[in-house]
């Protein structure tokens, strides 16, 4: 069932979900941008989503036997880097608001037209469904 499920909406869930946990950091930063010594943090969203559909940057492993050990979960879990300030503050906070406003709208826009993509797959699968 997953594999339609991935056939009929390609990376999209995926990104949903990583859109979702950036979208958290994003605003954890926004609410943090007057605290003293808080660390702006964000993610590489396409080397996380890259990592996490599978590509790899070297070999990949094929299990060409059936008693061969099965690829490991997929690791979704992104890891969340420090951005550099342009400007460092003095109180040592690196949150810089028009930044992390720019790039929670950015992801927010990113979010909504993976939400559009699959609700046009769904519309299109209903109407093949009904036959109309």
């Amino acid at each position: 069932m997953s594999n339609m499920i991935d056939k009929a909406f390609g990376i999209h869930p995926l990104a949903l979900s990583l859109r979702s946990q950036r979208a958290e950091v994003l605003a954890s930063n926004l609410a943090n941008d007057e605290t003293p010594g808080y660390k702006a943090r964000d993610m590489d969203f396409e080397a996380v989503l890259r990592r996490s559909m599978g590509e790899s940057q070297g070999l990949e492993l094929k299990a060409t036997h059936a008693r061969h050990i099965g690829r490991p979960g997929v690791n979704t879990d992104p890891e969340l880097l420090y951005r550099i300030p342009a400007q460092p503050a003095l109180d040592g906070n690196t949150v810089e608001t028009d930044e992390e406003q720019a790039k929670f709208t950015e992801n927010a826009l990113a979010y909504e037209a993976s939400l559009r993509f699959i609700n046009g797959r769904i519309s299109g699968l209903m109407t093949a469904i009904k036959g109309q």
